[in-house]
């Protein structure tokens, strides 16, 4: 592998032709993955905010529960999602697949720019892409808005993908703009693209916005010409923010109590996930020595604050930052090891890199189960995989659009994606009033202490048809109408 090492001149083939190839494999593999789209964490919540648009584009209710509330899910790119569902008629789960493929081909060609802006060797973006998917650690994890390989294959429907994408796109824009002087167009443009990626994701639009202020500081020189244009795109954008229908953006601040909770497992095995990260991290020190103001150290920086703010105070929702972290570091590692330098240099780096590629590459070889399935993946590969979710659609027969269904936490997560409502909601929603209450119902429902009486009375007050549970449950006044896997039971409500 030393022969990635070398001048964006001076380069032998091998030097551009193996990063492309490797890199081209990889999306092969996640296309293949959008086709088999496996089921886990959020993907019921986004598909039934795609469900809920296609039903009403103007007034969608709450996407879980059956309540006229707004939700911070009604994004630009979930409004886009729902109409084309509903003018074309495709199932939701099409739809997303259609999605996902967007979302794709916005984060490939936007790393492809922004890596354009930090070096000229042709290999440098197809390195970079592999970076960001394999340069993690040895500890697999799955989380919304990261890029290690497992975790985009499990997230690739989501709107942080999409959002992800965007923002490389803008760190790019801004760059060119900075450097070009930039007219007024393009800045009003890339206000409101900064407004769209907050809205499509509101985390990573905190690591858009570190990584746009870290290109604007590092341009500060252009400042004076183009202040004013500067000011007025933050103001556009901070105009779309504003009145955007679906929900009040700026109300999300104050959304913090429920978050903490669901959000402090980032702090936890951070050496154990991000070691190889490292080695970015030492290629960010060699730019910081030949440049004070270099963009991606102002980028990890204005990361690390966050992240490391969030860790002292206790701010654990903070720790979705740490994609500003990563990323500059990765791309650095990239950039760098392309760069020039002396011969002996530069091979070593790229043996070095190469190595740690190859970790991650292995780390997260289960990847590959979500194309082939489990049974055909080697012994030491399946010990990798981590099976999906299986779903539920094996209730659609009898459950309809709007009903709603008595579900304990795992169920509720996945209910909705079929255009039923649950009582509870799967997620923590900030601007549904009465989460609490709901929430207490569903666990006195579930409870052992209580009395049919009891039960009853909660089924009436929300409208229940359905229940789902394990066999051998809460079966008073409920009759069997399907099974599924895993011991569970859908039971319809008898009047």
């Amino acid at each position: 592998m030393a022969g990635w090492s070398g001048s964006a001149s001076g380069s032998r083939p091998s030097t551009v032709v193996v990063p492309w190839t490797v890199a081209v494999l990889v999306l092969f593999l996640l296309l293949l993955v959008v086709v088999r789209l496996p089921w886990a964490g959020d993907l019921g919540l986004h598909a039934a905010t795609v469900e809920r648009l296609r039903h009403s584009l103007t007034d969608p209710g709450n996407p879980l529960v059956d309540a006229d509330t707004p939700s911070p899910y009604y994004s630009p790119w979930t409004v886009v999602l729902g109409a084309v569902a509903k003018a074309g008629g495709a199932s939701v789960f099409v739809v997303l697949r259609l999605g996902a493929l967007v979302g794709l081909g916005l984060l490939v060609t936007g790393v492809w720019r922004y890596v354009r802006t930090l070096g000229a060797h042709r290999a440098a973006p197809a390195l970079a892409l592999l970076c960001l998917l394999l340069l993690w650690g040895t500890e697999v994890f799955a989380w919304s808005g990261f890029l290690g390989l497992n975790s985009l294959a499990l997230t690739v429907a989501y709107p942080s993908v999409l959002a992800l994408g965007l923002a490389f796109h803008l760190w790019a824009g801004l760059a060119s703009a900075v450097g070009g002087g930039g007219g007024w167009g393009e800045w009003l443009g890339l206000g409101v693209l900064w407004a769209v990626v907050l809205l499509c994701h509101q985390f990573t639009g905190v690591v858009a916005s570190l990584g746009a202020v870290a290109v604007l500081v590092a341009g500060r020189r252009a400042w004076r010409p183009a202040g004013a244009r500067i000011v007025g795109g933050a103001a556009l954008g901070a105009g779309v923010l504003w009145v955007w229908p679906y929900y009040d953006f700026f109300a999300l601040f104050g959304a913090g109590g429920g978050l903490e909770a669901v959000h402090r497992p980032l702090y936890e095995d951070l050496a154990g996930r991000y070691w190889l990260v490292l080695a970015g991290v030492v290629a960010l020190g060699v730019r910081w020595g030949r440049d004070r103001w270099d963009v991606l150290v102002l980028f990890f920086v204005l990361g690390v604050v966050v992240v490391g703010a969030g860790g002292v105070s206790g701010h654990w929702s903070w720790g979705r930052a740490l994609p500003a972290v990563v990323i500059p570091a990765q791309v650095a590692a990239a950039v760098e090891v392309l760069g020039a330098g002396r011969r002996g240099v530069r091979a070593g780096s790229a043996c070095v890199l190469a190595g740690a590629l190859a970790v991650g590459a292995w780390t997260q070889a289960g990847t590959v189960g979500y194309v082939v399935g489990r049974g055909v993946l080697p012994g030491v590969v399946e010990a990798k995989y981590r099976e999906p979710w299986q779903g539920y659609h094996w209730i659609t027969p009898w459950v309809r659009y709007g009903d709603v269904v008595m579900a304990r936490v795992r169920a509720a997560r996945q209910i909705p994606a079929y255009g039923a409502y649950t009582v509870a909601p799967g997620y923590p929603d900030f601007f549904l009033p009465d989460e609490g209450r709901r929430g207490t119902a569903v666990r006195r429902y579930f409870g052992e202490g209580a009395s049919a009486e009891e039960r009853w009375g909660i089924l009436r007050a929300y409208g229940v048809r359905w229940v789902v549970d394990r066999e051998g449950g809460v079966v008073e006044g409920l009759r069997v109408v399907a099974r599924g896997p895993g011991g569970q039971v859908l039971y319809a409500v008898v009047p």
